[in-house]
């Protein structure tokens, strides 16, 4: 049951006005009164209560096309009505009841929360991990990229697309205005961008200025931004480091079960490569890894570039590691990856350490191409 915004927030509010305006009840104008009232920088909200005072004579209104007016004015009042149609779209594209994005393979205990970003219908979903598995809390409209979405190059104004993880948390202190409340960064460019030859940095979720409530659909410059108040439930709520970030173009949404197979192939890899890796078996550990596996780390710390010395990256053997919190995410966009997140603890270490693995999927054969400390 989402208990966020689609209750007594302003786009709530906002939606039930427009249930109000379909049923033909005149109360619609006393509620819009109060929604600007209350949220005056609602761009929306305040186009909406104009709307309703033109036709307080007359039939209500519906969401007419704009024909006049200087070419910034037409061009706001469009971006105010893609808006409201993504807004109302809200309504019917919520995930069904019971299902989960088809990224999430396995989720580790210590996650707490999976965020999914549905770029194509300006949404973002927060699900919590519950005792019966991944739970929908919340839904936000968010904004995106100018040019939309599938990142290539830096200063495209595009936002990525694929699985990401928070990394840090930057509060109103510590950003500009532009950003509102703070910033939660994502670590784009993440190992399958880069394979892919992916430039840019700084993309966040991130607030907007203080001066509005919420941006049109695509005004950012790759970043997701989302109103203040959405934002500071996310910063307060999510985890730096371990919440995985899905950004989408469209979300295809899945039954648990759904997924049961193809989970235990893939934890059946894993393993694999961990009793691998445990005996020191690099026959084994060759063969499921790719020729630059590691390449991009080795040729950064270690001046090498070639395909057999990328190979000596292969971690020291190790009897007595054992993984833990093991969390595992697909993207099957122009190639079929696998996100593994684990924790590898060792006697030999004073600490346990978080890693991340990448693996793709060739001719129908994973193999791993990177494998490093988050």
């Amino acid at each position: 049951m989402v208990t966020g915004s689609l209750r007594s927030s302003p786009e709530g509010r906002l939606i039930e006005i427009y249930r109000t305006i379909a049923a033909g009840n005149k109360n619609a104008l006393p509620l819009a009164e109060a929604l600007v009232r209350d949220v005056p920088d609602f761009q929306l909200g305040q186009l909406v209560y104009g709307d309703l005072l033109i036709a307080q004579s007359g039939a209500l209104p519906g969401l007419a096309p704009v024909k006049d007016g200087p070419p910034a004015v037409r061009e706001q009042l469009q971006n105010l009505r893609a808006e409201a149609n993504r807004r109302l779209a809200a309504l019917k594209e919520m995930p069904p009841p019971g299902t989960v994005p088809e990224q999430v393979l396995e989720l580790a205990g210590n996650v707490r929360h999976v965020v999914v970003v549905d770029a194509s219908h300006s949404r973002v979903f927060v699900f919590e991990q519950q005792a019966g598995g991944l739970q929908l809390i919340r839904s936000s409209y968010a904004s995106i990229g100018r040019a939309g979405f599938g990142k290539q190059l830096e200063g495209d104004l595009r936002t990525p697309l694929g699985v990401y993880h928070i990394t840090s948390r930057l509060d109103d202190q510590q950003v500009d205005e532009l950003y509102g409340v703070g910033a939660l960064p994502l670590n784009y460019p993440n190992e399958h961008d880069r394979r892919l030859g992916r430039t840019g940095s700084g993309i966040w979720l991130h607030g907007v200025p203080r001066v509005a409530y919420n941006r049109s659909p695509y005004a950012t410059e790759g970043c997701v931004a989302l109103a203040n108040d959405d934002m500071t439930y996310l910063m307060d709520v999510l985890q730096t480091r371990r919440t995985p970030v899905i950004i989408a173009d469209e979300v295809n949404w899945v039954r648990p079960a759904e997924l049961a197979a193809e989970r235990r192939g893939f934890l059946a890899l894993c393993t694999q490569w961990q009793t691998a890796y445990v005996r020191g078996d690099n026959q084994v550990l060759q063969a499921l890894q790719t020729a630059d596996f590691n390449a991009r780390e080795s040729s950064s710390f270690h001046n090498v570039s070639s395909k057999v010395d990328a190979r000596r990256t292969i971690p020291e053997p190790d009897p007595q590691a054992r993984w833990s919190n093991v969390s595992v995410f697909r993207w099957s966009r122009q190639a079929e990856v696998a996100i593994v997140n684990y924790t590898a603890t060792s006697p030999r270490q004073s600490r346990s350490v978080d890693r991340r693995q990448y693996w793709v999927q060739e001719q129908r054969r994973w193999q791993l191409f990177f494998d490093g400390p988050v």
